[in-house]
């Protein structure tokens, strides 16, 4: 099972305190990666000869309630020579506040098209990603406010003097 595999290659490059859970019973089984490591994580699974995860299939912001105050990126990589695949998932503690951001790793100096999936988590929900070479906004206008995938989000009822409709 490629999930043991990698646990073994992050331990030995790591060391324990990479790994923070595993989610193993579950459809698509993942493991918790500490948020100050996921760069450097996916670079070794990218360029390791026994994981070779060339392709970043997604990544997608999550918002876990107001109640839980935290954020969290989750990462599906697939390797399309070794026809296997992983999920990595990371969270932050964050207290929501607007002008506070919660801030993740980039990893879009390890897969391009991170560049794409970072701009859409951010301008959903407000996750910041540090050394992204352009992160704005991808699908809302620039002055939009607010981030509407947010569990607290409050719709707008006008945008620039138009009513929005739902």
């Amino acid at each position: 099972m490629i999930i043991n595999k990698v646990k073994e290659i992050l331990i030995a490059k790591f060391g324990d305190e990479v790994i923070i859970a595993e989610e193993l019973n579950q459809k698509q089984p993942a493991l918790i990666i500490n948020p100050e490591l996921i760069d450097e994580v996916c670079l070794i699974l990218r360029d390791h000869p026994e994981t070779w995860f060339d392709f970043l299939s997604c990544l997608t912001g999550v918002d876990y309630g107001v109640e839980q105050k935290k954020f969290g990126v989750i990462y599906h990589l697939s390797s399309i020579i070794k026809k296997h695949q992983i999920v990595l998932k990371t969270f932050k503690e964050n207290d929501r506040d607007l002008n506070q951001l919660p801030v993740f790793k980039s990893i879009s100096a390890v897969y391009k098209a991170a560049e794409w999936h970072e701009r859409e988590a951010f301008d959903l929900f407000g996750i910041y990603f540090e050394n992204h070479p352009d992160l704005r906004r991808i699908l809302l206008p620039d002055d939009w406010e607010g981030y509407p995938l947010r569990k607290d989000y409050q719709t707008a009822e006008n945008y620039h003097n138009i009513k929005i409709d739902f």
